[in-house]
C-alpha cells in the first residue's frame, strides 16, 4: 500500500513490496543513502551505496536514467536521510522514487536478511563459483615452500595495480583480473609453469583462477585459499610497494587467437555481440538503462574512451559491479580495443545475472551519447591564507572530510560534520562558515542544505593540513574525534583486516564464505551458472 510523503515526488512502499519489485524483471535502483559505514554493517542484498554526502554527484553515473524505478531506505525510527535524498532525486528530475517504509530495521522486522560488507553480490557469486566450478586452490603454507623449494611457478596478483603496491605475496606480479585473457601469455611462456592467482581475500584469486582455466590454459592454475590475508594469518611476511607488473605490449599477429579463444568462451556463455547501431538505438531508448563500460586498463581509457563510458577495469566490474551501476536489470555493454577482454568480462557478468553484451567494433565505435549531466553548484573558493583571514574574524569551520583524516590532523576549532548530521551543528546564522573538504563537489551539494538551514554565507577550502600550517594555521589530532560511533563513513570492518589486526582479518574470511548461506532462493535464482 502506498501514501504520500513529505518528500515531492516520493511514496513509501513497504518490505514485501520490495521484495516482489527486486525479482519481477523490470529494472530498479535500490539505494542505500546513508553513509559507507553505516552501509557496511548491514544492508539489503542488491543495495548499491550511494551515501547522501555524494548522492548528486554520483546518481547520474549509477542511475543515468531518470524515469528508473528508484527505491531508497535508511535505518528507519527518526532517520530523515531517505526523505532527504528522494527530496534531492526528485529535483534532479527522477519521476519514480519511492522510500522504503521503516528502513531497513522495518526490513528486517519483516524477516528479510540484512547483509554486512560491501560488494555483497559479488562477492557471494565468487563463493558460488568456486562451488559450481571446483576451483583448484592452494593454501598460503604449500605455496610458500613450494617457492622457498624453487618450483617452477608464478604468482599473479588479480588485484589493480594501487591495490597490489600496499601489500603482495613474495614475488608477485600485478596483473589485474581484466588483463589475464590478454597478458597473461606474456608473462608465462612455459605451459608446465604452475600459475596461482592472488588477490588481498577470495573473490578476485577465484575468478581470476577460473578466467585462465575457462580459457583452457594448458598450465596448472590454482587461486591462492584466503589471499594476501590468508597469508599473512600464517605469519608469512607480505612484500609492500612492490612494483612489478605486467608488459604494456602484446605481438600483433597474437591478437587474432587470443580474440578466437574468447569469442569461444564468450559464446560458450550466450554473449551476444552487438554493433554500433544496435547500441546507438539503445541509448536512444529512454524506457531501459544501457551502460557503457570500458574495461580495459586506466592507461588506455585516459587516451580516450566513446561518449558516455564509465571506466570499468575488468577484474573491479566483476569484483564491485555495485560501484559502477545500480541499476538491477539494466543492459550493460563492454567494450575493449582488441577483441580479447570484453568477451571474458561479459561471460562472467551473464553468469552474475547481468544483461551484458560485446561491442563489436570496440573503442573505435561511432557512437553519440548525450548522458544527462548534473550542475554542480557554484561554491565561493577560499584560499588557505583566506581561510585564516576567515577564522580570525571570527567564521565557523565545518571540516567534511572522512572522520579518520580529520582525526589525524586538523584546524585547531574546527568541527568535523558530515553532509547527513550538518543540522546537529546547530551553528551560528550570523557567522560566516568555512567547509573545508577534500572535494569541493562534496562541500557545494553540503553549502546546498546549509543554505536550507538559513546559513547564507559559506565558502569552501579544500586544502590540506601541510597548507594550512603553512598558512599559520594552528592544527591538532584528536585519535579520539569523531568516535567510532560518529565515524559513520568508515567501515572498521573492512580496514581493519589490513591493518595487523588478525581477529578481523578472520571475522572478514569467516563473512565471505559464510555468504552463500545467508541469500535465499530467489537471490541465488538470479546468478545464471552453466549447466551440468
Amino acid at each position: 500500500m502506498m501514501h504520500s510523503t513529505s518528500a515531492p515526488g516520493a511514496a513509501d512502499i513497504g518490505s514485501h513490496t520490495l521484495k516482489q519489485w527486486l525479482h519481477d524483471g523490470r529494472e530498479i535502483a535500490l539505494l542505500d543513502v546513508r553513509e559507507h559505514g553505516q552501509y557496511g554493517e548491514s544492508h539489503l542484498f542488491y543495495a548499491a551505496p550511494v551515501p547522501y554526502s555524494r548522492l548528486e554527484i554520483d546518481i547520474v553515473r549509477l542511475a543515468p536514467r531518470r524515469d528508473v524505478r528508484v527505491v531508497v531506505y535508511d535505518d528507519g525510527g527518526s532517520d530523515r536521510t531517505a526523505e532527504r535524498a528522494a527530496r534531492a532525486l526528485a529535483k534532479l528530475g527522477y519521476r519514480q522514487v519511492h522510500r522504503l517504509a521503516g528502513g531497513i530495521a522495518q526490513w528486517q522486522q519483516d524477516g528479510y536478511a540484512a547483509f554486512a560488507g560491501v560488494n555483497v553480490p559479488s562477492k557471494t557469486f565468487g563463493e558460488l563459483a568456486e562451488e559450481v566450478f571446483h576451483t583448484p586452490r592452494i593454501g598460503a603454507r604449500e605455496l610458500a615452500e613450494r617457492q622457498r623449494r624453487g618450483d617452477d611457478l608464478i604468482v599473479l596478483d588479480g588485484r589493480p595495480f594501487t591495490e597490489y603496491q600496499k601489500m603482495s605475496i613474495p614475488g608477485g606480479i600485478c596483473c589485474p583480473n581484466g588483463e589475464l585473457a590478454l597478458r597473461a601469455h606474456t608473462l608465462v611462456k612455459d605451459p608446465g609453469t604452475t600459475i596461482v592467482v592472488n588477490c588481498a581475500g577470495r573473490t578476485r584469486s577465484i575468478i581470476g583462477a577460473q578466467t585462465l582455466i575457462n580459457l583452457g590454459v594448458p598450465n596448472p592454475v590454482y587461486a591462492l585459499e584466503n589471499g594476501t590475508q590468508g597469508w599473512y594469518l600464517e605469519d608469512l611476511q607480505l612484500e609492500h610497494g612492490a612494483s612489478r607488473r605486467y608488459d604494456d605490449g602484446v605481438a600483433p599477429d597474437e591478437l587474432p587467437t587470443l580474440a578466437a579463444r574468447s569469442a569461444q568462451l564468450a559464446e560458450r556463455h550466450g554473449v551476444p555481440m552487438v554493433d554500433a547501431g544496435a547500441v546507438q538505438a539503445w541509448l536512444r531508448d529512454d524506457t531501459r538503462s544501457t551502460f557503457l563500460c570500458d574495461v580495459r586498463s586506466a592507461e588506455e581509457f585516459a587516451q580516450g574512451s566513446l561518449p558516455g563510458a564509465q571506466h570499468t577495469p575488468g577484474g573491479q566490474l566483476v569484483q564491485a559491479t555495485d560501484q559502477y551501476l545500480a541499476v538491477r536489470g539494466a543492459r550493460i555493454v563492454v567494450f575493449d580495443a582488441e577483441g580479447v577482454r570484453a568477451p571474458v568480462v561479459a561471460s562472467w557478468l551473464r553468469q552474475m545475472g547481468w544483461d551484458a553484451c560485446v561491442l563489436k567494433e570496440g573503442v573505435l565505435a561511432e557512437l553519440k551519447n548525450d548522458a544527462p549531466a548534473t550542475d554542480t553548484p557554484v561554491v565561493s573558493a577560499l584560499s588557505d591564507a583566506g581561510v585564516a583571514a576567515a577564522l580570525a574574524q571570527g567564521a565557523q569551520a565545518v571540516d567534511l572530510r572522512p572522520g579518520m583524516r580529520y582525526r589525524a590532523s586538523h584546524i585547531v576549532g574546527a568541527r568535523w560534520s558530515i553532509r547527513p548530521r550538518l543540522d546537529r551543528l546547530a551553528l551560528d546564522p550570523a557567522r560566516p562558515v568555512v567547509l573545508l573538504a577534500e572535494d569541493a563537489a562534496i562541500a557545494a551539494w553540503a553549502m546546498e542544505d546549509l543554505t536550507a538551514l538559513g546559513l547564507t554565507d559559506v565558502k569552501v577550502n579544500t586544502g590540506t593540513p601541510a597548507g594550512w600550517a603553512a598558512a599559520g594555521i594552528a592544527l591538532e589530532s584528536t585519535p579520539a574525534v569523531p568516535t567510532d560511533t560518529e565515524c559513520i563513513d568508515y567501515l572498521f570492518f573492512v580496514h581493519d583486516r589490513h591493518d595487523g589486526n588478525k581477529a578481523a582479518a578472520r571475522q572478514y574470511l569467516s563473512w565471505e564464505t559464510n555468504l552463500v548461506k545467508q541469500i535465499d532462493e530467489r537471490e541465488l535464482a538470479g546468478y545464471r551458472f552453466p549447466a551440468g
